[in-house]
Order: structure tokens, then sequence, then C-alpha cells
């Protein structure tokens, strides 16, 4: 069986087990298994594929056609430039998070020290120590699996990166200050996790997911706590969901929260607060 065979065969599999961009999906497993660009790949497209090669290729394609993440399966996924490892025990990272830490680093200063709250995998507060060297940042997470994925992406993109376990706010020391505070909290409610794709309810932690009854759980806690962490002149940012700017907004004011203010994502969609004390 030749690349292309190989490649097109896999790709019927996914479309008839209903996988969103089954080409796609069947492009990114070949180059995984064989551990080639896409550009040597297609280049091979007539040559034939290794037998050893076309059974690890069916086994890849096999879990992806069980609706398990393409990121978890190979064990990766691209944010901001750079390639973070992922696993079962992170939320995959999306584009949509990049709005965050664009926003984040458009306020950032050399000096300036980040808090990152739930950091999962820590691709927002990688990517800003690694955009801006002169910043310094604490991520914090409940998940000891999780501080594992993001250490380990830590060094292994040379990001300075001081990770501890906690819930929120209890990883830290008292009378420590930030200039930035970021997070991407769990923001979805239980109902609404029952709805989404099963690669998301079904294999994304269900901690990194829901954000209480109607979602906002975390947002209510952020609000009360965060005041006396953040240092004068400082700022939130926090990544919404795309239906919650009016709620978030009204408990970061109802909290004494100052200049609230939303950025618009790429689509269009209500996706991140900033706020001030």
């Amino acid at each position: 069986m030749t690349f292309r065979e190989a490649r097109m065969q896999a790709q019927e599999r996914l479309l008839a087990a209903k996988i969103p961009d089954a080409a796609v999906d069947a492009r990114l497993l070949l180059e995984y298994v064989t551990g080639l660009s896409a550009a040597v790949c297609l280049a091979k497209d007539g040559e034939d594929l290794p037998p050893e090669t076309q059974q690890a290729y069916t086994e890849a394609v096999d879990k992806r056609t069980q609706r398990i993440p393409l990121q978890h399966i190979t064990g990766e996924q691209d944010f901001y430039g750079r390639t973070f490892r992922v696993s079962p025990a992170v939320l995959v990272p999306r584009q949509d998070t990049e709005v965050l830490v664009e926003r984040a680093l458009a306020f950032a200063r050399d000096g300036m020290r980040i808090l990152d709250l739930c950091t999962g995998s820590g691709c927002i507060l990688i990517s800003m120590l690694l955009e801006r060297p002169g910043l310094a940042g604490v991520g914090t997470d409940i998940s000891e699996d999780a501080l594992a994925v993001a250490k380990e992406n830590a060094a292994r993109l040379g990001a300075e990166a001081e990770l501890r376990q906690g819930d929120l706010f209890d990883a830290l020391r008292a009378g420590e200050m930030f200039d930035i505070i970021v997070s991407n909290p769990p923001y979805i409610s239980p109902a609404e996790i029952a709805t989404l794709s099963p690669e998301v309810k079904d294999h994304d932690p269900r901690m990194a997911l829901d954000g209480g009854e109607d979602g906002l759980d975390f947002y209510r806690r952020i609000a009360q706590e965060a005041g006396v962490y953040l240092a004068p002149g400082g700022r939130m940012f926090l990544e919404i969901g795309c239906d919650q700017w009016n709620d978030v907004k009204a408990i970061l004011e109802d909290a004494g929260w100052k200049d609230v203010c939303l950025k618009k994502d790429l689509a269009g969609l209500d996706r991140v607060v900033e706020a001030g004390k």
C-alpha cells in the first residue's frame, strides 16, 4: 500500500466515523506515525508505506474513529507559534485562547510578574514568558497531573515558570503580588457539557470544563479573591464563554473591579474580559 492509498483509506474510515476534518486528520496522523513533514509525505505519495508503519497508522486511525482527540493521540498541540505537550490531564489549548495571551502581552512591561490561574498545560504563562523574557510568572493548578504536563512544557521550551499545586490562590504565599493575573478557568455548565462533542465531553478533564451550575462559579471566586494579589496599577485578563460577558461584567463590578471591558476573538465572539482595581 502506498502513502497515498493508506491516507485515502484512513480518510474514508474517518469520514464513516463522522470525524470532522477527516482529510486533515488522516494527513496529520500519517505525518505523526512516519515522523515526516507534510511536504515529504506528499513527495512519497507513490511510494510503499513500510508494513510496520502501516500497522502503527491503522492503530492511530482506530483511536481517532473512537473520537479520541487527535491531540491525545499525537500528544501535542500548537499554540501561539509553539508546540506544547498535552495529555488527558489537561485541556487541549484552543486558538481562541491566543487572544487572552495577546491582550495580556499588550499590557505587559519588563519586570512585571504574572499569575496564571488554572494553568493546565501552561500554554498561557509559558507563551507570555517566552514572548517577553523580561517577565516572571507563577502558574497554579489543583491537578498534580496537569502540573506535570506544564512542567514538561516549561522545560522543553525553555521557560522559567514557577508552577505550584493548589486551588486557585491556595498555592500563593501571604503578601505575594502580581502585575498581571490571567486565567482560562472552567466556565461551562454541566448541562452544556452534555451537548459538546465526544472529543471534549468524554476526553477533556471534567475539572477543566465544569464551571458550576451556571458556569460562573470560578469568576465569582476570582472576583472576590484576586484583588489582594493584584499590584497597584495591575490588570486582570479572563477568558469567558461567548455568552457570558454581561454576567461576568456584573460579577466583577459588584466585587469592586474597575474599567471592566471586553475583547472579541477573531470570529467576532466575546472572549476576554479585562479589569483593574
